[in-house]
């Protein structure tokens, strides 16, 4: 090996290695734009280990019995996997060093996701579990989310919205260089529907937003024209077709009936932050923390059992 190539692998050696997760699966958008951009920059060693199919909503649910089934796929700089698992299946065996010859990433990254991931739906978020799995071993990590509006949003919107969120990630890749980033907490990022157009970066608060669900009765198989979370862009295009089912079975879908805490937080909040046109990005834990009244009040309830 002459000395150019010598020291050009040495670079690639040194270089942070970033592992790329999310929950629509390895062939979406968010995930190709976010890779594109991190190539681009010619700074990282990156890895991709995603669900081979759409995950979405799956939350923080993982393969336990079952072998994962893992396969390349090609993507440009990259070294990449799909996984028959969810979301934190390939956090967790991307980390593991296991899937990628004893490397383990510097920070996980999640996303693009197509759809926010505010307030209450980080519960639900397969996209916020790749993130928080990376965290709860020790991993800094950062899940991404594009404000995907049906009739208002394009497969354009999740490029620029990769753009907008590298010089974040570039600053926490060198804070974790420098041994200065913080352990307690993972970053939910949210880019607004306006991406291009964005006011900054806005740290925030989670609050209490979601869609509310209800249920209704259906002959069909074709999904809701929007799940509880994710803005699916394909959906429109399906075709109804009845499934065929026994006299005594009942067929029930999701549909969207309202949205709580639009107008009723504060500017602190990530929700509102995001409509009002900022990048928010929220510090998250793993805990879910009771109400600050919650153990006195349940304490002498206690008591007088």
């Amino acid at each position: 090996m002459d000395s150019t190539a010598a020291a050009a692998a040495a670079a690639t050696a040194a270089a942070p290695v970033l592992l790329v997760t999310n929950d629509d699966g390895i062939d979406a958008p968010g995930l190709r734009f976010l890779v594109d951009q991190l190539v681009a920059a010619g700074r990282y060693r990156v890895l991709v280990c995603a669900p081979d199919t759409d995950k979405s909503g799956v939350s923080h649910s993982i393969t336990w019995r079952a072998a994962l089934r893992c396969k390349r796929v090609d993507i440009t700089g990259a070294t990449a996997f799909g996984v028959s698992g969810s979301p934190a299946d390939c956090a967790s065996l991307g980390i593991s060093g296991k899937l990628f010859d004893g490397l383990v990433p510097d920070l996980v990254l999640s996303g693009i996701n197509i759809g926010n991931n505010c307030g209450y739906h980080v519960i639900y978020s397969g996209t916020v579990a790749g993130a928080r799995e990376a965290f709860l071993y020790g991993i800094p990590a950062i899940s991404m989310s594009y404000d995907w509006v049906a009739g208002r949003s394009s497969v354009n919107e999740l490029k620029v919205s990769a753009e907008v969120c590298m010089p974040l990630i570039n600053a926490i890749v060198t804070e974790i260089k420098n041994g200065t980033y913080p352990q307690g907490s993972f970053l939910n990022v949210d880019v607004p529907t306006d991406a291009a157009h964005h006011k900054g970066y806005k740290i925030t608060k989670q609050g209490t937003y979601m869609a509310r669900i209800s249920w209704e009765q259906t002959v069909y198989k074709k999904p809701a024209v929007e799940s509880y979370q994710t803005a699916n862009m394909d959906v429109d295009g399906e075709k109804d077709s009845e499934l065929v089912t026994s006299e005594n079975d009942l067929l029930f879908k999701r549909v969207i009936v309202g949205r709580s805490a639009d107008g009723v937080e504060g500017d602190e909040m990530d929700y509102k932050s995001l409509v009002d046109g900022y990048i928010t990005v929220t510090p998250l834990g793993a805990l879910s923390h009771s109400e600050p009244d919650a153990i006195p009040y349940f304490k002498a309830c206690v008591s007088r059992l």
